[in-house]
């Protein structure tokens, strides 16, 4: 797949709620995800194993989910990038729109790292 491709296919099923499929069907193995600091989240995880542990500690901590969006990716060479848009209520916190930019790499047909601004 072309990284058009991959950009697209990520988007659609985002959009149509399997975040976790993208996930398997289009992450390398050994992928590298990067947040902008240590929090509830880590700095650095490295490879689908850790990534799956990531997300299920994030949703553990998500109260309620009230909708979001994700913008059409823009891509450029090897990367591509998308807003994504995120109305949720974490739990003892406030609701609130959380808004970030989402970076990735493609290599050999895969995504094979994602950097996340917010």
């Amino acid at each position: 797949m072309t990284t058009q491709q991959i950009a697209t296919r990520l988007v659609d099923l985002c959009r149509n709620g399997k975040v976790e499929e993208a996930k398997e069907e289009l992450f390398a193995p050994d992928i590298i995800s990067i947040e902008p600091y240590e929090g509830l989240l880590p700095k650095e995880t490295k490879g689908m194993d850790a990534i799956r542990k990531k997300a299920e500690l994030f949703v553990s901590h998500v109260e309620d989910f009230f909708g979001g969006s994700i913008s059409e990716p823009i891509i450029a060479g090897d990367y591509f990038s998308v807003s994504w848009q995120s109305d949720l209520q974490m739990k003892g916190e406030a609701r609130k729109t959380n808004s970030e930019l989402c970076v990735y790499k493609v290599k050999d047909g895969k995504i094979v790292s994602e950097q996340f601004f917010y």
